[in-house]
């Protein structure tokens, strides 16, 4: 077991790359060998990032430049094609933490239909572990390749899978509200993110075909034994970082609120990020802000024999560069927190 593993993170310049740096500094055993940003290679990062300008971090440099020899694992933080692009090519002997969607889904077809390209690399789909830590531990110990969930399905996973997997819940009437921090739309200059746009305002998008559903979909099919489908709409909230879900469900003939409650409280009993809280408090993401932390709660709902799940994470820590760090510890054997006891940040 390797005490200190030397990475890569590519696409540096973004919020999740960013991010992933901030991560990264605060931990052991990780060593930043190589940032990469091609727009802005050459740059030094606090040009880019001021607030970590003092730290002592390697010049941006095109993928391409990376000595690929002398890096253990490599963090893609890049957009959906152009990480199947670079990564697939990587020498094998890296552990890859993918943070696009260029692997969460097992079928090619799928993926070309949601995301308007092809797969060319469609071997690699079957090798790819999703990253969802808590369900996935035992697979992510031997990875090489690790497909790191969405944001909004993190929390939407993390949040339902208890009930459905436990026929507590019913998989075929969800109906599942999401809001998040403007960070979630990335970094790229866009019309609709500009201050006057979102300040004072929210609004919702990718109304009827977001990208994360069928991620949503596939994850909660598998936990169900059938083919799964979701009401889901994406809110952009006027905050920097942040994610709420409310899903509201149905449940079984025969179970109660308080069963779902049950699972929750079960299966997250010894999981160091995941809290259920009292009994009647609502999660928020000023719980959460700035941590790996999730939390999650389940009330009843007025209308007979539905329920109300919602769950709360940071959208660039546990919903992005925190799991992807938690998976690598996971990978590595080492303790599962480290690098990750930020307390989260308030006010």
């Amino acid at each position: 077991m390797l005490e200190q593993v030397n990475i890569a993170i590519l696409g540096a310049s973004g919020y999740i790359g960013a991010d992933a740096v901030r991560l990264a500094l605060g931990h052991p055993n990780l060593n930043i060998v190589a940032l990469a940003a091609d727009t802005k290679a050459g740059r030094n990062y606090g040009e880019i990032y001021p607030h970590l300008g003092w730290q002592a971090l390697p010049r941006l440099v095109r993928a391409e430049e990376i000595n690929w020899g002398k890096v253990d694992a490599v963090f893609g933080c890049l957009p959906h094609g152009a990480s199947e692009e670079i990564l697939s090519k990587l020498p094998s002997h890296l552990i890859v933490l993918d943070h696009s969607a260029d692997f969460r889904l097992k079928r090619a077809d799928t993926y070309a239909e949601w995301y308007g390209r092809e797969h060319t690399s469609p071997e690699l789909l079957d090798e790819a572990v999703y990253g969802l830590t808590e369900w996935y531990r035992p697979a992510l110990r031997q990875a090489r390749m690790i497909a790191c969930p969405g944001c909004y399905p993190t929390a939407v996973l993390l949040a339902l899978l208890p009930g459905i997997s436990g026929g507590l819940i019913s998989p075929d009437d969800l109906i599942i509200d999401a809001k998040s921090g403007v960070s979630g739309a990335g970094r790229a200059v866009k019309e609709a993110n500009l201050f006057c746009e979102i300040g004072e305002s929210t609004h919702p998008y990718g109304v009827g075909r977001h990208r994360h559903m069928p991620e949503i979909e596939q994850e909660l099919g598998f936990a169900a034994a059938k083919a799964v489908m979701v009401n889901f709409t994406p809110h952009l909230l006027p905050m920097s970082r942040g994610e709420l879900v409310t899903c509201h469900v149905k449940l079984a003939t025969g179970v109660s609120v308080t069963d779902v409650r049950k699972s929750l409280v079960e299966r997250y009993a010894y999981e160091p990020f995941v809290h259920v809280l009292a009994e009647g408090e609502s999660p928020s993401t000023r719980q959460v802000r700035g941590s790996n932390h999730c939390v999650v709660n389940v009330f009843a709902d007025r209308l007979p024999g539905r329920a109300i799940v919602i769950a709360a994470i940071d959208n660039l820590v546990k919903g992005s560069a925190g799991q992807a760090i938690q998976n690598l510890n996971v990978r590595m054997g080492w303790q599962e927190t480290l690098g990750l006891n930020q307390a989260p940040l308030f006010p």
